[in-house]
């Protein structure tokens, strides 16, 4: 629990010489929290089965990451803002000088990850730090659009200066505090929240806005989300809620005024018929979220006419909870990783995931492989553009939909959320 954290984890199945496709597991939480040795992400099973070899890492989170100080401290501190993310960089300079010893190919990484995981590959997909290091992605429910600016994170910096009793002359002081003294400071509500910083250098623009990043056109791409992600999250509903609560929630989440909220209530009742109002907010509140930035950016990447994008909508509903989570966020981490018997707690018990997982987890091994996802057990997955919207929707029965849910990714988009 320290800044002594640069470690990563390898599954193969063999040592020595070899040319498997190596995949590099970004963990989620945000940029504040996690870690690369949760046994969800154990890469074991993808290791024996599909022939890869699996590569997860821990790097420098929060203030620890991302405190940005250039404009405080000067030179020295250039980097600060993106430190976590260099990291990352500085794992697959790892894996590109070591991981042959593990039956991998250095020519052959596919970077991968959920949530927060898929926001730190789309961040290195901009960062030219990190072009050439990896040959394919794979962002699951998580897509930096933009990033901080150097503004708002000084402003941060200043703040958190303040709370340590250090001027901004003394910014070389923090190097000699205890880190358990930074944490007790950023515990408050107020100091937390620091996350990577359009520096101009490691991250020199935002990744994909407003258009995807030109430096990795080259690099195949798998992006996607759940239908109701939200659940995972304390404040969401899972039970009934009245016609008022369901507005009041749907104004503050969407940043919407009275008339658009009761608009875009109508639209999800008449496209979502019988849904209950606790189902319509999980809904609006997850397109809101990710499903539109999901085809935003796949809309941005197919514009470069470059590398093939490939989207996805996970719908396989855990039984958990009574099933009151129905699809929610990281749910389909365990398929990917095909680690439903030691995913119990998300995925529920019951023969009736193996199948699906069988099948994820061999499309993003093939995708690994060769850039190409499709796999025995799937329809044919054609790459996405802006005519088509094709999508591979995960479900028992999988199926490709052209432009699901137009209606509503319409209606969410005109709202010039970001």
């Amino acid at each position: 629990m320290d800044e002594d954290c640069l470690r990563l984890n390898v599954w193969t199945p063999a040592v020595g010489a070899g040319k498997r496709p190596v995949m590099v597991w970004f963990h989620g939480g945000g940029y504040q929290t996690g870690s690369g040795g949760s046994p969800r992400y154990d890469g074991s099973n993808l290791a024996r089965k599909r022939d890869v070899v699996v590569v997860t890492v821990n790097h420098r989170l929060n203030v620890f990451g991302y405190l940005y100080l250039a404009e405080l401290g000067g030179e020295r501190y250039a980097d600060s803002g993106a430190a976590g993310i260099l990291d990352l960089v500085a794992a697959l300079q790892w894996v590109r000088d070591n991981i042959s010893e593990f039956g991998g190919d250095p020519g052959n990484v596919t970077i991968f990850g959920e949530s927060g995981g898929g926001g730190k590959v789309t961040t290195l997909m901009g960062s030219p730090a990190a072009r050439g290091l990896f040959h394919k992605a794979i962002a699951q429910s998580g897509i930096a659009m933009r990033h901080n600016t150097t503004g708002s994170a000084t402003e941060a910096a200043g703040r958190l200066l303040d709370k340590l009793g250090l001027q901004p002359s003394q910014v070389s002081q923090l190097l000699t505090l205890p880190y358990q003294r930074i944490l007790s400071v950023i515990s408050s509500d107020a100091m937390r929240g620091f996350s990577p910083v359009v520096d101009g250098r490691t991250i020199p623009a935002h990744p994909f806005d407003p258009a995807a990043p030109s430096v990795s056109a080259h690099v195949p791409l798998i992006l996607g989300s759940n239908l109701t992600e939200t659940t995972f999250m304390k404040a969401t509903p899972l039970d009934p809620i009245d016609d008022q609560e369901l507005l009041a929630r749907v104004k503050a989440n969407a940043r919407a005024d009275g008339v658009q909220a009761e608009n875009l209530v109508a639209l999800y009742r008449r496209t979502n018929p019988g849904a209950p109002n606790h189902l319509i907010y999980q809904l609006i509140s997850t397109d809101v979220w990710l499903t539109v930035n999901v085809a935003t950016a796949a809309e941005r990447r197919a514009a470069l006419g470059a590398a093939p994008t490939y989207v996805y909508h996970f719908r396989k509903p855990t039984p958990v909870r009574d099933g009151k989570l129905n699809v929610p966020h990281t749910l389909d981490i365990a398929y990917v990783f095909d680690n439903i018997n030691i995913s119990e707690a998300m995925t529920g018990q019951g023969p009736d995931k193996h199948a699906l997982a069988d099948t994820m987890s061999h499309a993003w091994t093939n995708f690994a492989r060769t850039g190409n996802p499709n796999a025995e057990g799937l329809p044919s997955w054609p790459a996405y553009d802006a005519a088509r919207r094709s999508v591979m929707v995960f479900n028992d029965r999988s199926q490709i939909l052209n432009d699901p849910r137009r209606e509503e990714r319409l209606a969410i988009a005109a709202l010039g959320l970001r």
